[in-house]
């Protein structure tokens, strides 16, 4: 039996995380990801968990002990944000070529400097090729079940890769809103004791992260290609059996209005809602507008975002990032490659905002789908990359 509980952002990822029987939390508190390690903490505390809970002097060696847990058989959790995934960077790459199915809560938050604790996928964004399974999500319930489902797609023996759950910093983290809550004993049903197909054992020694020599090093990576290349098939596996137990239907993507659609806007995060509702309302109006929202971002998900963009004419891309010096924000540029990739014609244009928090807000969104009108009537592309809602 589910029952719903009132949660913020932070609150629902630790609380996933408890139910998923985790054996290890390696953490350093930051903000807007410091509510998350301090509930487990509080589990642990009250005995609530079996839990080895590891209080570390820095992110860096968060990570560091994630990993070591991790090729010890355990199933280990942990998050960070910002300036703490930055300092976590070396050892994202270390914990993905050693196989470790880590789970990371991310408030995702502004880079410093100057100092800004606020929503921004910048932090996210300067790891996104650390070789992570990376789910982005619009709301607290979403976080919630993605990090229950985040274990099992990255602890499959097909994958054993590390996945980040991402919560806008704030507008996520510390909003609350009801949770619909699986009972302990579903979630233990649908994600059992983690098994794997190797560990540290004395008994049956094995080495790992030896030194590698230009004779096999391009072997082992073409390993981490081919366990992401099988993460859209696993995940949807794990999707579909996560509706039966929750009720609750993810996908790679979701899309609204997409399919009879002129103009789109594709985003990341917790903008996607309020977009949404923005096609809502203009689509009432007969305007043919609609969205997508990748929920998986790595590995890209090529095929899905083809076919649902085969009826547009004109796109915008949302980048809650700067890509400094980059022909666009790295969502964008990634839509762009693939465009060319599979020589598609398809009008484009990049919208930067909401760096540092700023809101995304509807009025600047309907401004957003407007501009795409103005454009496929026009034919062409005024402006290619606009940074939108910046004082002048």
């Amino acid at each position: 039996m589910s029952k719903i509980v009132g949660l913020n952002g932070d609150e629902a990822v630790a609380y996933a995380a408890k139910q998923c029987d985790v054996d290890v939390v390696a953490a350093y508190p930051i903000t807007p990801q410091t509510i998350i390690v301090e509930k487990f903490n509080e589990f642990v505390a009250n005995g609530e968990v079996n839990t080895e809970f590891v209080c570390v002097e820095s992110e860096h060696s968060a990570m560091s002990a994630s990993v070591g847990a991790s090729l010890t058989g355990a199933r280990v959790f942990t998050a960070t944000a910002s300036q703490g995934l930055a300092l976590m960077h070396e050892i994202l790459y270390i914990g993905s070529s050693m196989r470790c199915p880590i789970v990371m809560g991310v408030a995702n938050r502004a880079l410093s400097a100057p100092i800004n604790i606020y929503a921004d996928h910048s932090d996210m964004m300067g790891s996104r090729d650390c070789g992570w399974i990376q789910i982005y999500t619009e709301d607290a319930q979403e976080a919630y079940d993605w990090t229950i489902q985040a274990f099992k797609i990255a602890e499959n023996k097909d994958i054993l890769l590390p996945a980040t759950v991402n919560l806008d910093g704030f507008m996520i983290s510390h909003s609350t809103q009801d949770i619909n809550m699986l009972d302990d004993e579903e979630v233990r049903k649908f994600l059992p004791p983690k098994k794997l197909e190797y560990m540290l054992d004395p008994e049956n020694p094995i080495t790992v992260g030896a030194g590698n020599n230009p004779e096999f090093y391009f072997e082992l990576k073409m390993q981490q290609v081919d366990a992401m290349n099988k993460v859209p098939e696993v995940m949807r596996k794990v999707n579909n059996e996560f509706a039966s137990v929750s009720g609750r239907k993810y996908d790679i993507i979701e899309t609204y209005g997409i399919e009879n659609a002129d103009v789109g806007v594709m985003a990341l995060g917790s903008c996607t809602g309020t977009a949404i509702t923005v096609a809502e309302k203009l689509r009432n109006e007969e305007k043919k507008v609609g969205v997508i929202k990748p929920w998986l971002y790595r590995p890209f998900p090529s095929k899905e975002i083809i076919s649902s963009i085969k009826n547009l004419d004109v796109l915008a891309v949302i980048d809650r990032c700067v890509s400094f010096g980059a022909p666009y924000g790295p969502l964008c540029s990634d839509v762009m490659s693939l465009l060319q990739s599979m020589d598609i014609d398809l009008k484009v244009f990049n919208i930067i905002t909401g760096l540092g928090g700023r809101d995304i807000t509807p009025t600047l969104l309907e401004e957003i789908f407007i501009e795409g009108l103005d454009y496929q009537k026009k034919g062409k592309i005024k402006d290619p990359v606009r940074y939108l809602g910046v004082r002048m």
